[in-house]
């Protein structure tokens, strides 16, 4: 009865930290309300989960982080392993990062090559 009741004790503070980690870190907390577009060359792609996300360079402001949704809302929006390749040039509309030091972006909807991919519609603020 006692290791039952140490597993179940267990598998629920393991649940309870899974679930805030996965909370905190979906959250759009760290990112400025206003949303802004940044204009590059992509660098790398990474399709891998969490998120998948692009290195893009701005001819003015160097190598930016641009994370997308996780991999089925990333694949839904019809982003997927090679819709993007090192050395397109990208639009990418988003909400950069509230530390103005860090070069990071969540994409809403990126545009390479002509074609749009909406990664999170819903929050499109600019159509």
């Amino acid at each position: 009865m006692q290791t039952e009741t140490i597993r179940i004790v267990t598998f629920a503070a393991a649940a309870t930290m899974t679930a805030f980690a996965a909370f905190a870190h979906h959250g759009w907390t760290w990112a400025e309300e206003k949303q802004t577009e940044l204009t590059g060359t992509i660098r790398t792609v990474m399709i891998a989960p969490p998120h998948p996300a692009l290195e893009v360079e701005t001819a003015s402001d160097g190598v930016w982080k641009v994370e997308l949704g996780n991999p089925r809302q990333t694949e839904r929006s019809g982003f997927v392993e090679g819709s993007a390749n090192p050395g397109d040039e990208i639009v990418v509309l988003g909400n950069r990062s509230l530390d103005q030091d860090e070069k990071r972006m969540k994409a809403v909807r990126i545009t390479v090559a002509g074609k749009v991919f909406d990664i999170y519609p819903d929050r499109i603020e600019t159509n």
